[in-house]
């Protein structure tokens, strides 16, 4: 056996003798300074550190490559591997044209994310260097996005799809951009993505288009002029929705669009050129040509070194026998046999090892269960096991098969065999389809998921219907056979024996009148666990007798269980017989009937899918056998195989025609470092010689006193250094705005997970070690309140109360014709930044001098929380923010407690210190959106206008205030969104609880005051018996009105305008009647659609936050720096700063820079939020640039007109002309009276949206079929980014209202949804197949702001809300059909709308059976609860 590993890197050998045993890929690659694959959650669960690992196949002679999950993945596998990073692929400078096109087609906007994206299409390219469109798209399903709403990525992945918008797109040395015609009447179209002369195989351009106008002017004879490419006409003909009418090809419109006189301009956007589209084509046909042949080759000698052919004595691919290099690791012993005679000589030796294959499960085991495993066995490089083998009866799958292959060589069978055969084949390939994401699905194996034995497995139900058989093979090499129904013998225990493996899997074909279905319902479609899972098989003879059947669920019991006396109640029964359905139902129902407690929650839920499946699968079943019954005219609704639509997308703009730079849709300006891993994040820096690590210890408890805390045995631990309780802390030891919170609790602690101690060690590993090993005593447990409801029942507040009140209200009410009263709820959001908190603090060595490097939206209040900590004076604590991997107001204030804890270590050891969270701790302690209750009562004329309405809204703050006043202010200042209320008293309290600090997040309150309201409205309409969009617009402000505190909406309120045009571009009217249409033939599946308007104010709350500073140089050779008070998260502040300082100055773009922000360049800034910092700091950069400009007049008008800037600047140098120059703004007109109810905002962003969604009413599943959006941004000052930031925040918008579900256990307090295994953002598939943005031109704006622009970070997630209206306008249509529903009275529908919620409200006969009487629900504890 050999001792070491052999494998290539990025092209470069590596030979590593002793390696520590539970060092992953990823610490490996990071610890050698290749820092581009980054860590973001440690579970394999958001793809931000994908690799690709390359191996060579004896078996199948071929390379194969593989994306796979680095964070997961084991040093000591890579063995006789390929490993290829992000920098393995080009650079800034010269980058492979996957990193050149995601980062100049907007694909990159924090850039955390954005390395593992590139790898993962890289991957594809190297397996499929043609991919389709499809290919593209699932590509990215292990992939997280938090920024862009994966549009830009998923554009310009698609460039690389045999499409023709990457081809015949010609830019002259002018910049015209125009279409090669050779290129457009050869196939190639005219260089649109949506082009209408594309022909594609088996469809139109667009892929799966929704639409039926892709015929439309089809190039057929004598129109080849047809849509000809005018000048600015590109756009003609599009079928896109703009031009409802345009060219439908639904007769004889053969002339259609003929180019004769007048008729050229047929189509054409009446609001002129669309540049967005412009801009993307003169981008795309830059870009380098990709070439496969010259991609990094597989070393030839790792091809050797499989094969056993390597000469000259070198190592063949063999036995593995590895001791860790470091006696503390946790894996002391690793073996990789390559022949499953070594495996089972291995076991033999080694009896209770732990056999690795993905390590996708041992994995996160490891970190988050903190099991050891001492003894691992690596089992992925055994050939035997790897084996397809068919027989007469069936199929054998090798137990090592990765899914991903298992996933092909079933499509390979079903296209040979047919649909019949392979009824089980096709049921278990239909399992694997949402299956974890690519990276995982690359790994891991077959046995490693039967082995498992989850009681949630995907693919075991399949398994066990299809009626699949596994040999086993044990000791001496003796092999026995046992059918997986028999296999799973309880909790995560399996019918293995000692020393045994798990060899093959024998699935066997189907037999004639058979039919087999797997079915998954999961919070997110795709890379999701299951709530519930099942495989389906029935038999029937020649006349529809039932001769065999089996019911395999997973997520009903501990175990993967047969529903047995459901599959009796139809032995020999007529199949298709409404009464065998009747009985069927019933007995599943009676056998898998869960507790209202039960682990995992959802047990009603859980329950009515259970039984849903089963109508699925009766209708499908009885289609596909021949049988008439009901249900069988709706197999089509039941199946879910058919392919989802493709996505698409649309940009819309107009051209800038009196501005250099600013406005101009330019890339962000690190787009390519991000791309190619070349941007450095904190903990990305390379280490400060001598530095230590630091780690916290939380509280387990949700409120206690502390008796004491022991720290005896981790300072006893080789490496620890320090651990460091309040009593160390040398200055305050309280911090935020309010002061009531402790960074070091003392005597009490008020949530799981409050920090009480640090621990400083030499490693990460032994830090985090220590902390574990830190005891803290609690003396007495206190009571615990953990919802805002249960905080309102009980009192629990803080003290201050907010008020806005206009009119009699209490006249109001008695006046109306209606008094309706309500409650509204929405819940709290994790805001799932890619890069958790982090910081490093080095000390200077004199003078207390420090210097911290944090992730942090406010270096300002990082440096004072810091400095009073250590009580120093703020000028010698300097904070550097280079750029965040995403902050969304997560980082506005609570990462000041992490950034003082490093700087707490580096004063104490007088060496750096360094501090990242984990995932998991991240979610535990540093906050969330704030989730809000609100009672309502309001009075309504008989027409439906709103006469008065009194609102009170109760957040949940968390255990201190943080910032939860100022985000109780702007909800209760956005609780009338777009509508006037004559008389309104709306009142708001912030809830005290035993959570951690709930804090800032994208739209600080805003969105929730507005979707309070919305839902009100909601249940108002359906009260009135009337359309909630008609009672939107009765209600809608007009210019001139005022709201309820005082502002009265001037010349620049678009809102009725807006709401006018979206509904004319999106075609609302017909979409309308095709929604409703649709709803009255379909049973199974609703449609819905919702029309949202938004205002968000744009300031501060506080009025000294408006304020912004700046300060530029400009250097002698013409270069200039920027330093001003914003930080850079990804929204492209830099980028916008630096067009600012290009315009005013008159310097190409390329002449400035922006190097980080720091407390030294710029003192006493306002945090980055508000959605403010492009006006403040945006006004700041332009009075220090308007400065210099001035002082350059003179030089420049002595110059020649075509002087370059360098000249000019060198000769103000030499005049002694000073070149540097502060600028600092402050918002005019602004104020904030809560005492008087009297506030004013700086101005209004305003939007609207047309959401239309599709929802499966037996699951609560659904998908966003197309969203329109019109945003108001004033003069945008790049429109790209700003595009960028509206998709951005629609999608975060979306994942809060539908899909993220922040759920506490009552039981212990515990944050139960940590990391991406448990919690759940919008994943590149959940966004709207049909994807339109466009900004509004050419209206009055504020004249205070920075080139007339708008702020646009937080107003457009609001819109994202419209997705929920359209679900509950689906369960509407649902409902409008049950007599359970009719019964229940006016449908409630809290926020989030997840599948759980959306099946319950759809009360029917299902629904109705899985309820749990309230006597048995009284006095348990749930499992979990929305806080």
């Amino acid at each position: 056996m050999t001792s070491g590993v052999l494998f290539y890197l990025n092209g470069e050998r590596v030979e590593l003798g002793q390696l520590d045993l539970d060092t992953t890929l990823l610490q490996y690659l990071r610890g050698a300074g290749l820092t581009g694959t980054k860590l973001g959650c440690g579970e394999g669960g958001c793809g931000a550190c994908t690799v690709m690992v390359s191996r060579y196949d004896v078996e199948q002679q071929r390379v194969e490559h593989a994306s796979v999950n680095a964070c997961l993945y084991p040093l000591y596998a890579v063995d006789g591997k390929h490993v290829v990073t992000v920098e393995g692929l080009g650079t800034a400078r010269d980058p492979h044209p996957v990193q050149e096109r995601i980062a100049l087609l907007h694909g990159s906007q924090c850039g955390f994310c954005t390395p593992g994206f590139v790898m993962s299409l890289y991957v594809l390219l190297r397996n499929k260097p043609a991919p389709t469109e499809r290919d593209i798209e699932e590509c990215f399903d292990g992939n997280l996005c938090r920024c862009t709403g994966y549009r830009p990525i998923l554009d310009a992945a698609k460039t690389f799809a045999d499409l023709a918008w990457k081809r015949g797109a010609v830019v002259e040395q002018t910049g015209t951009v125009h279409v090669d015609p050779a290129q457009g009447r050869g196939g190639g179209g005219c260089g649109i993505k949506d082009c209408c002369q594309l022909k594609k195989e088996g469809g139109s351009s667009g892929g799966d288009s929704q639409d039926k106008e892709a015929e439309c002017c089809k190039s057929n004879g004598n129109e080849a002029e047809c849509c000809k490419s005018n000048g600015n006409e590109a756009e003609c003909c599009k079928s896109n929705g703009m031009e409802p009418g345009c060219c439908k090809s639904n007769s004889k419109d053969a002339e259609c669009c003929k180019s004769n006189s007048k008729d050229a301009g047929c189509c054409k956007n009446s609001r002129g050129p669309n540049q967005a589209e412009a801009d993307k084509l003169a981008v795309i046909a830059r870009f380098k040509k990709y070439e496969p042949t010259q991609e990094l080759i597989f070393p030839p000698f790792l091809i050797q070194y499989a094969k056993g052919t390597a000469g000259d004595g070198s190592r063949r691919l063999g036995d593995l026998a590895l001791v860790s290099s470091d006696s503390e690791s946790w894996c002391q012993r690793a073996f990789r046999p390559v022949t499953l005679d070594g495996l089972l000589a291995v076991l033999q030796a080694h009896p209770g090892a732990k056999l690795v294959a993905g390590n996708s499960e041992v994995g996160v085991e490891v970190r988050l269960k903190r099991a050891r495993f001492p003894v691992q066995v690596y089992v992925g490089d055994i050939g035997e096991l790897r084996a397809v083998r068919e027989d007469a009866a069936g199929v054998a799958f090798g137990a090592n098969l990765p899914l991903a292959r298992v996933e092909r060589e079933l499509e390979r069978l079903v296209a040979a065999h047919g649909a019949q055969r392979t009824q089980g084949l096709a049921a278990v390939r239909e399992s694997l389809r949402y299956f974890a994401g690519n990276q995982i699905r690359n790994v891991a194996t077959m046995a490693g998921n039967i082995v498992t034995a989850s009681p949630i497995s995907d693919l075991n139900p399949a398994l066990v219907a299809a009626g699949a058989v596994a040999t086993l093979a044990g000791a001496g090499g003796a092999r026995r056979q046992v059918a997986l129904a028999d296999f799973f013998v309880g909790y995560r225990r399996t019918a293995l024996r000692a020393g045994e493996v798990l060899v093959s899997v024998h699935v066997p074909f189907s037999a004639a009148g058979e039919v087999v279905r797997a079915f998954k319902q999961a919070k997110r479609k795709d890379d999701d666990i299951a709530i519930v899972t099942c495989g389906l098989r029935v038999r029937v003879d020649g006349g529809g007798r039932v001769r065999e059947a089996a019911f395999a669920y997973g997520g009903m019991a501990p175990t993967t269980v047969l529903a047995r006396a459901a599959m009796g109640s139809v032995a020999g029964a007529q199949w298709g017989d409404a009464a065998v359905l009747e009985r069927l139902v019933g007995a599943c129902q009676d056998e898998l009937r869960l507790d209202f407690a039960v682990p995992g929650g959802m047990a009603e839920y859980r329950a009515a899918l259970a039984t849903g499946f089963l109508v699925r699968f009766w209708a499908a079943s009885c289609a596909q056998l021949g049988i008439a019954c009901a249900e069988a005219q709706w197999a089509h609704e039941a199946e879910d195989s058919a392919e989802r639509q493709l996505t698409r997308g649309q940009q819309e703009f107009a051209p800038v025609a009196d501005r250099a730079v600013v406005g101009h849709g330019v890339a962000h300006l690190s787009a390519l470092k991000q791309t190619t891993g070349e941007a450095r994040y904190v903990d990305d820096m390379p280490p400060v010689h001598g530095e230590l690590a630091v780690a916290l210890v939380t509280a387990d408890r949700p409120h206690a006193r502390i008796g004491g805390v022991d720290a005896g045995a981790a300072l006893a631990m080789p490496g620890v250094r320090r651990v460091l309780t309040a009593r160390d802390i040398p200055g305050s030891n309280v911090w935020n705005v309010f002061h009531d919170e402790e960074l070091l609790a003392t005597d009490e602690v008020h949530h799981v997970g409050q920090p009480i101690a640090l621990v400083v060690a030499d490693s990460r590993r032994r830090a985090h070690e220590a902390a574990r090993a830190v005891r803290v005593v609690y003396s007495e447990d206190l009571p615990a309140v953990l919802t805002v409801r249960d905080a309102v029942a009980a009192g629990a507040w803080f003290p201050e109360q907010r008020r806005l009140q206009t009119g009699d209200v209490a006249a109001a009410l008695a006046a109306a014709d209606h008094v309706i009263s309500g409650s509204s709820y929405c819940g709290g959001q994790e805001h799932f930044y890619l890069e958790p908190f982090g910081a490093v603090a080095v000390p200077r060595g004199e003078d207390g001098e420090l210097d911290v490097y944090a992730s942090s939206q406010n270096p300002t209040e990082t440096q004072m929380v810091c400095a009073e900590m250590l009580g120093l004076p703020a000028s010698r604590v300097v904070c550097h923010v280079k750029r965040m991997g995403g902050g969304f107001g997560g980082k506005e204030s609570r990462p000041a407690a992490i950034a003082a804890f490093a700087a707490l270590a580096a004063h104490h050891t007088g060496r750096a210190a360094r501090l990242v969270l984990d995932r998991d701790e991240d979610m535990q302690l540093s906050g969330q959106r704030h989730p809000f209750y609100a009672t309502w009562t309001v009075g309504v004329a008989r027409d439906g206008r709103l006469l008065g309405l009194r609102m009170h809204l109760y957040s949940n703050g968390g255990f201190s205030r943080d910032l939860s006043i100022g985000v109780l202010e702007r909800a209760l200042a956005h609780a009338d969104n777009c509508y006037r209320i004559p008389s309104t008293e709306l009142v708001g309290r912030v809830c005290r609880t035993n959570t951690q600090s709930n804090t800032a997040f994208r739209g600080f309150g805003g969105c929730q005051g507005m979707l309070l309201l919305e839902s009100m409205l909601c249940e108002v309409a359906d009260h009135l018996r009337m359309p909630v969009d008609r009672l939107r617009e009765l209600n809608m402000y007009r210019a001139g009105d005022a709201t309820p505190f005082g502002q009265t909406l001037g010349a620049d309120w678009n809102v009725p305008h807006m709401w006018a045009r979206i509904q004319r571009d999106a075609d609302y009217v017909a979409r309308r009647a095709a929604v409703d249409a649709f709803n009255a033939q379909s049973r199974f599946r609703k449609r819905g659609l919702a029309l949202l308007p938004t205002k968000f104010a744009i300031s501060f709350g506080v009025k000294h936050l408006n304020q912004g500073m700046a300060l530029v140089h400009i250097y002698a050779d013409g270069s200039v720096l920027v330093a001003h008070g914003g930080t850079e998260m990804g929204q492209g502040l830099h980028t916008k700063m630096a067009q600012v300082a290009a315009e005013t100055l008159r310097v190409p773009l390329d002449a400035v820079f922006i190097s980080e922000t720091a407390t030294n360049t710029a003192a006493n800034t306002s945090p980055t939020a508000a959605s403010a910092s492009s006006d403040l700091n945006g006004h700041a950069v332009h009075n220090a640039c308007r400065e210099l400009a001035a002082r350059l007049e003179p030089y420049r008008a002595r110059a020649a007109p075509d002087a370059p800037f360098a000249q000019i600047a060198r000769a103000a140098y030499l005049d002694r002309c000073s070149l540097t120059a502060s600028g600092h703004y402050a918002t005019p007109g602004i104020d904030f009276d809560w005492a008087a109810g009297q506030l004013r905002f700086a101005y209004f962003t305003q939007g609207v949206a047309v959401a239309e969604v599709e929802l499966d009413t037996l699951t609560g599943a659904h998908s966003t079929r197309r969203v329109d959006i019109l945003m108001d941004v004033g003069r945008s000052l790049n429109k790209a980014i700003d595009i960028g930031q509206i998709e951005g925040a629609f999608t975060q918008g979306q994942g809060w209202t539908t899909m993220e579900e922040f759920l506490y256990s009552p039981a212990t307090g515990r944050v139960l949804t940590q990391g991406p295994g448990a919690y759940k953002i919008p994943s590149a598939m959940d966004i709207p197949r049909d994807f339109r943005v466009a900004l509004l031109e050419d209206t009055p704006a504020p004249p205070k702001t920075i080139f007339s622009s708008k702020g646009v970070g937080e107003p457009p997630l609001f819109l994202g809300a419209s997705v929920f209206f359209a679900l509950r306008d689906a369960v509407l249509a649902a409902r409008a059909a049950s007599p359970e529903a009719q019964a229940a009275g006016v449908l409630h529908l809290e926020s989030p709308a997840t599948p759980e919620s959306l099946r319950l409200a759809c009360e029917d006969r299902l629904t109705a059976l899985a309820r749990i009487p309230a006597a048995q629900k009284q006095g348990a504890v749930p499992f979990a609860v929305r806080i």
